[in-house]
């Protein structure tokens, strides 16, 4: 079988699972827009995880809402959807086996971040899992990592986080991080402004955005409770908005998931992205901001 997933923690951490309990020969990377827009292949040998549901598939497993620019899942499928904090918790408690009881704590970590349950010292200076979340999140611009991702996987199921985290590329990803956030949060300050409750981050003319935390803006506007940053997707084919409740301040009303499935992509109540075609991207970014404000 193949598993396929997104490149993050909770992707890591639902390969360790999945590798444990299914004969997985190989793992691919893969956006969720490209499941949405078909331009993904996906066959009956493959387990999904993390992405929306694909008819072709052998087993599915997801923790985010349902969305309209999404396929629905038949009530017999292989798997399980569930809204959870995290997919690694989904299935965790899909197989409930004791083969998976030493990743317990790997799974209570992943259901943190994933969604967004740390404080302000865990972004400012974090460690353990959630560091090692930080190195393999995509929206930290560290780079590519399909080998790295795998190299998690096998690491993670053969020794302690806190080796893991000593492991010679991790310890260069962490040191990435560490010395771009400067840089990264000088950025922010330039390219970012409060509209009411929302807090604007514009990154379009910015040629490099340097590799750096993405909840470092919310210690920059307290006073906000949501958050929209847009940038160019690969080779300013299209505009990638992504929306997510301020984890600091989490009085938002706003439905980020249902806002985002309304344009084409999709997400969660809390966090969500979806694409904008370049010529509609400014009115339809006025348009999700001004939702943002109403829903407060």
């Amino acid at each position: 079988m193949r598993l396929v997933t997104r490149g993050d923690l909770d992707g890591v951490t639902s390969a360790v699972l999945l590798t444990t309990m299914e004969k997985i020969y190989s793992i691919e990377l893969v956006h969720p827009q490209d499941i949405t827009d078909k331009k993904f292949e996906i066959t009956k040998n493959d387990i999904m995880s993390n992405l929306p549901y694909h008819p072709g598939c052998a087993m599915w497993f997801d923790h985010h809402e349902l969305t309209e620019s999404n396929e629905k899942p038949p009530k017999d499928f292989k798997g399980r959807h569930a809204i959870a904090p995290s997919v690694s918790r989904v299935i965790y408690d899909y197989y409930s086996s004791d083969k998976l009881s030493k990743y317990e704590y790997l799974v209570a970590e992943t259901d943190r971040l994933d969604s967004a349950q740390i404080n302000v010292e865990e972004v400012l200076n974090p460690s353990g899992v959630i560091l090692l979340g930080f190195t393999i999140d995509s929206r930290s611009g560290i780079g590519r990592f399909n080998k790295y991702f795998v190299e998690l996987v096998n690491w993670l199921k053969t020794m302690p986080v806190e080796k893991v985290l000593h492991q010679p590329e991790v310890m260069e990803r962490v040191k990435v991080l560490r010395e771009n956030n400067k840089a990264f949060l000088d950025i922010l300050k330039e390219t970012s402004r409060q509209d009411g409750n929302v807090l604007i981050t514009d990154l379009r003319k910015v040629k490099k955005v340097p590799a750096g935390n993405r909840f470092l803006i919310y210690t920059l506007f307290p006073k906000t409770n949501v958050s929209i940053r847009i940038q160019w997707g690969p080779g300013t084919k299209f505009v990638a908005v992504t929306l997510g409740h301020n984890i600091f301040n989490r009085t938002s009303r706003a439905d980020c998931g249902r806002i985002c499935s309304d344009y084409g992509g999709g997400g969660h109540r809390g966090a969500a992205a979806c694409p904008l075609k370049p010529e509609k991207a400014n009115q339809q970014i006025a348009e999700i901001i001004e939702r943002l404000k109403k829903e407060g």
